[in-house]
């Protein structure tokens, strides 16, 4: 089994990428940062991460990952279970969704589910 590459920033992690691939991750991070302007970017577990409260940790972050064929963002296990309707024509899991590459990206549902992260952890105590 081949070594995870290992990114300091995301800008790192993009620069690694196709040029099909980065398109997608981009256009998700300008949709993150458009519904959590505040969010802290950072990379965790290798991949690109948004902290939406202040100092998050991996539970109170959404996160992304480019791949071949698809991107993957992983917003949370609540997220995928609230927008279960809106996500059935994209593969999910417990707490990923996959966009295949070829496939416009919803950006309005990835904002809401961005939005819906947020409130969820700003009710949290």
């Amino acid at each position: 089994m081949g070594k995870m590459k290992s990114y300091n920033t995301v800008e790192e992690y993009f620069a690694d990428q196709s040029s099909e691939v980065l398109n997608k991750l981009q256009q998700l991070r300008q949709c993150i940062l458009e519904a959590a302007p505040h969010a802290e970017e950072k990379i965790n577990y290798g991949i690109p991460c948004y902290a939406l409260i202040e100092n998050g940790k991996r539970d109170q972050q959404v996160m992304m990952a480019g791949y071949k064929n698809h991107i993957s963002f992983y917003p949370f296990p609540t997220a995928i279970d609230a927008f279960k309707e809106e996500l059935a024509p994209y593969t999910t899991g417990k707490g990923t969704v996959q966009f295949k590459i070829e496939e416009k990206l919803p950006l309005d549902l990835i904002k809401q589910i961005v939005i819906f992260r947020v409130k969820e952890l700003n009710s949290t105590p």
